[in-house]
């Protein structure tokens, strides 16, 4: 690939080509009109032979550029306007000047058994299909699960979107050792080879060759594969397709309307690479995006909608219940927050503070609230001085921040995230605990019938418990392809504990308590967060993508128009149109949700993958024949049954039909937990065989915290067998879950009889235990 032959070999209005030869160019004016961007550095662009540079940084176009040109290597700059998925990415290569470049992904993944390897970046065809266990095995690793967001700013110095081979010269001397790069042999070969350029809307072009040299010059040795023998994972067989079926295309394929069969879907099994699956389906079906600060996220219209349903349920719950809303400041006084030694002793870590402002610094640091209690409690003291202002029940819906770095995921475990915190104080104790159930019971009503996500409602073990409370109640899930548990939501009893330390306190109501004698409230806290909506993503989603509990569905119903072709006239065209108009406006009076999807440029199979990949509930579908018989054509998301519906009665079969989804939703989940439940008596019964095979463990136990370390520990030594524990992933040891409200009734704890499962002391419940995130 020649600077001589650019010129007629690409369209200058699209390229921009930059090569050693072009930036040396004498022809001041050729750069500045095609807008080459040549290195400011002239003594670098003019001289004649230049050592590989490995020590230039790679972080944005003009750096790639730069370091292109000083290693002599050709490359084309395309802008091809911004691409908002991978699929359509790989079609904007394929409609450019160069449409026989390979769209090239990078993949970064975190291996496992690979001696001395803690990094492996991949670089493989975009629109190919295959699964990266085989790769990791013929690297003498075990299995991979995808690299973590710090892992990979600490790495490749770059955020995920932006990796790419190249990335390579980012990585210091002390981590290259650490570091593997495997790359499909045949993009090793391949003239021309497409990888995005720090934009949606552009990319770059090199050759194979060209690649392999950079990697070389960067220190690493590529390691080659053949992506063809490694192959796709197996996909689950299907009955054939019959009907209107036909029009339907695989969801892993696009049906717009030059029908090129670019891949737009989920294109790994939601068993076979768990991760990698999760990211594709909360990225392209528009639920969120990343955000340059590592372990922070976009919140998108899709998913912000489920957060705004789930909120107002949850509202007009509490309402009923007394508890009026309000705001609190995000800041927190440093010496407000160390009031409380145990409570700041729970969140220190991950406490993130203020120390300037402008170029000044702060007389003071001021924290950034991890929760809310240190901000809130010195106006309570101010508002309670009597029994007369109680209680006092206040809720606030905002963000907090709280900086981790162990697995930062999307909805799961996120810098900043956005909740509800409820805090309430009481003049009695029996007040405050009857507050706390109710609490927990809406939170349960939040998953099941919100979200159709089954819940388990318990007490948190001393060891689990909220930093500073009496004690904690919970409602914890379950996500059976990965057979870890999640806490859902917590409610807190926080007893007399922040009343002493803010010193809220009332004149004492006790009989024959002392004139004038003073009294601290009893408090609560409890929260429900954005966790929520990934918990419902993972439970419920399927290797097509999301799938929508109708409750919490943006659009419960989308209606497409088929059977239009080629032959269709106009007057038949406005007729189908017409009728999926009045299907849709039926719908909004009967309290349903709906969307017609007339886009022309896209086929109805375009239409079906791109409406089920985003989990929308119902399909109508409107054609001629269904108009000869006025009804409609139904087909349901989470089961793919269809049926048809006659049009004049889809004011009451459609909300009973999203009711009926709704509940089988739930079932299904439902029986699929309580397969994973399984009752152990004693901890040599396989106790950590039983979950490594993805389950949980109920076992009678003696609630002592020194028991519950020791299972911790014990359980993590025998399932990680010698190799050292991943600080960054979740922990494989097992821990306590909740000591369930629902206690067995069929061979029951007996007191003074029954054992702990793990020790000699006598048990007092039994306890539900697994790995969580």
């Amino acid at each position: 690939m020649s600077a001589n032959n650019t010129k007629s070999d690409f369209n200058w209005a699209q390229w921009r080509w930059i090569s050693a030869t072009t930036a040396n160019s004498t022809d001041k004016n050729f750069a500045k009109k095609e807008q080459i961007n040549t290195p400011t550095n002239s003594t670098t662009a003019t001289t004649s032979a230049v050592s590989p540079n490995t020590s230039m940084s790679v972080n944005n176009s003009q750096s790639l550029a730069n370091a292109l040109s000083t290693n002599k290597i050709n490359s084309a700059a395309l802008n091809h306007g911004a691409c908002a998925t991978l699929p359509d990415w790989v079609l904007a290569v394929k409609k450019s000047s160069a449409p026989n470049a390979v769209a090239v992904k990078t993949l970064v993944l975190k291996p496992k058994g690979i001696a001395g390897t803690d990094v492996l970046v991949v670089a493989a065809r975009a629109d190919a299909e295959w699964s990266t266990n085989p790769l990791i095995k013929l690297l003498g690793g075990k299995e991979a699960r995808a690299a973590q967001d710090d892992l990979i700013l600490s790495t490749l110095k770059l955020n995920r979107i932006d990796v790419s081979p190249f990335a390579l010269a980012n990585v210091d001397a002390a981590s290259k050792p650490t570091l593997l790069f495997a790359i499909d042999k045949s993009l090793a070969s391949a003239p021309q080879l497409a990888f995005r350029n720090f934009s949606a809307s552009d990319s770059i072009v090199v050759s194979g060759s060209d690649l392999i040299s950079f990697v070389k010059s960067a220190g690493f040795t590529p390691k080659e594969f053949d992506a063809a023998q490694i192959g796709a994972p197996a996909a689950a067989p299907s009955a054939p397709a019959s009907g209107k079926a036909k029009q339907q295309k695989s969801a892993a394929t696009t049906s717009a309307s030059n029908d090129e069969g670019v891949m737009i879907g989920i294109t790994v099994k939601k068993a076979d690479d768990f991760p990698s699956w999760y990211t594709q389906v909360l990225v392209k079906t528009e639920m969120m995006d990343y955000y340059d600060v590592s372990g922070c996220y976009i919140l998108r219209p899709w998913s912000f909608k489920i957060w705004a349903e789930i909120k107002k349920f949850f509202t007009a719950e509490i309402e009923e219940l007394g508890v009026e809303e309000c705001y609190f400041p995000m800041f927190i006084n440093g010496k407000a927050l160390e009031k409380e030694k145990d409570h700041v002793e729970g969140f220190a870590p991950e406490v993130a503070w203020v120390t300037r402002a402008g170029s000044s610094d702060l007389a003071e640091p001021i924290a950034v609230r991890p929760t809310s209690e240190t901000i809130m409690y010195p106006a309570y003291a101010k508002w309670v001085q009597s029994h007369r202002d109680l209680p006092l029940r206040l809720n606030q819906w905002c963000n907090v921040v709280r900086w981790e770095f162990k697995n930062p995921q999307p909805f799961l475990r996120t810098r900043e995230f956005l909740w509800q915190e409820g805090h309430t104080a009481f003049a009695t104790k029996e007040e405050s605990d009857k507050e706390v159930l109710e609490i927990l019971e809406l939170y349960r009503r939040v998953y099941e019938e919100v979200l159709a996500v089954p819940v388990v409602p318990g007490k948190k073990s001393e060891n689990e418990k909220f930093a500073g409370g009496l004690y904690t109640t919970t409602v914890e899930g379950f996500i059976p392809t990965t057979g870890r548990a999640i806490q859902g939501a917590t409610s807190h009893s926080l007893g007399q504990n922040f009343a002493k330390m803010f010193e809220i306190s009332i004149e004492s109501i006790e009989e024959g308590a002392p004139q004038g004698s003073k009294s601290f409230v009893w408090q609560n806290s409890w929260g429900l967060t954005t966790r929520t909506i990934g918990v419902m993503v993972m439970v419920h989603g399927d290797d097509k993508g999301l799938v929508l509990p109708p409750n919490v569905a943006n659009i419960q119903v989308v209606v497409v128009p088929v059977g239009i072709t080629a032959k269709t006239t106009a007057a038949e065209r406005a007729k189908i149109h017409a009728f999926v108009d009045e299907v849709t406006k039926l719908c909004k009076p009967a309290g349903v949700r709906a969307k017609a999807d007339t886009r022309d440029v896209y086929t109805p199979g375009y239409k079906f993958n791109h409406w089920e990949m985003r989990g929308v509930p119902i399909r109508l579908e409107v054609g001629p024949k269904d108009i000869a018989k006025n009804e409609v054509r139904c087909v349901i998301r989470h089961n793919g049954k269809a049926q048809q519906l006659a049009f004049p009665t889809l004011s009451t079969s459609l909300p009973a039909l999203l009711a009926q989804i709704q509940s089988d939703m739930f079932e299904k989940a439902k029986k699929e937990r309580d397969s994973h439940v399984i009752r152990v008596e004693k901890f040599e019964d396989g106790f950590v065989q039983i979950l490594d095979k993805k389950n949980l463990i109920l076992a009678p136990w003696c609630e002592r915290v020194a028991c519950e370390k020791e299972v911790k520990e014990r359980s993590q030594r025998i399932a990680l067998a010698g190799e050292a524990a991943d600080e960054k992933a979740p922990s494989m040891g097992a821990k306590t879950l909740c000591i369930p409200f629902k206690q067995p009734t069929e061979n029951p704890v007996v007191p003074g009889k029954t054992k702990c499962f793990a020790c000699d002391h006598n048990a007092v419940s039994y306890t539900l235990w697994g790995r969580s995130y």
